[in-house]
């Protein structure tokens, strides 16, 4: 098999079909991506998607197999593991309780935001409405049910605030 070779953005921000890159952005092959900014010199994965009104800071590390919806605000220097799922609807329905299909404005977005320099591990999942702080470290499998402090080291399901690292230097 051929190496794998990321897309890379080197002259500066561009704009395409609502979807802003910053400079040096790289992303490999089958990423989705939907109407979403992605910061100067960030890295994304294969088999990613980012959908509109989401946003990824500078210099993240956006791993393969991760789903980012729409509301997700991204600080920068965020390490982000493989198959992170973010959710975005607390009440997630197909139809109406008489069957009704239900479409875009049938639901309630809520939004998440992830503080600069935090590392979200492998195969973690962040249910909507939550605030992450700056510099936490959340373990690989935890799922995300309420805010997160600066610092924290998060684990479980759901993720427990273990003990707290330094903070990072001014």
């Amino acid at each position: 098999m051929a190496e794998s070779t990321p897309i890379s953005l080197e002259e500066g921000t561009i704009k395409l079909n609502n979807v802003t890159l910053g400079k040096g952005v790289a992303y490999y092959g089958f990423v989705n991506l939907y109407g979403c900014s992605v910061g100067d010199e960030s890295r994304i994965g294969t088999f990613v998607e980012i959908q509109k009104n989401a946003h990824v800071g500078k210099r993240c590390k956006i791993s393969s197999h991760t789903f980012i919806c729409e509301g997700v605000n991204i600080g920068d220097d965020v390490f982000v593991g493989h198959g992170v799922m973010f959710t975005n609807d607390r009440l997630p329905r197909a139809s109406s309780p008489d069957g009704t299909p239900l479409n875009d404005g049938d639901w309630t977005l809520e939004y998440t935001h992830v503080g600069d320099h935090t590392s979200i591990g492998s195969n973690v999942t962040i249910v909507p409405g939550i605030t992450i702080g700056k510099n936490v470290l959340i373990g690989a499998g935890s799922v995300v049910t309420k805010d997160l402090p600066d610092n924290a080291i998060a684990v479980g399901n759901p993720a427990q605030v273990v003990r707290f690292q330094d903070p990072l230097p001014s």
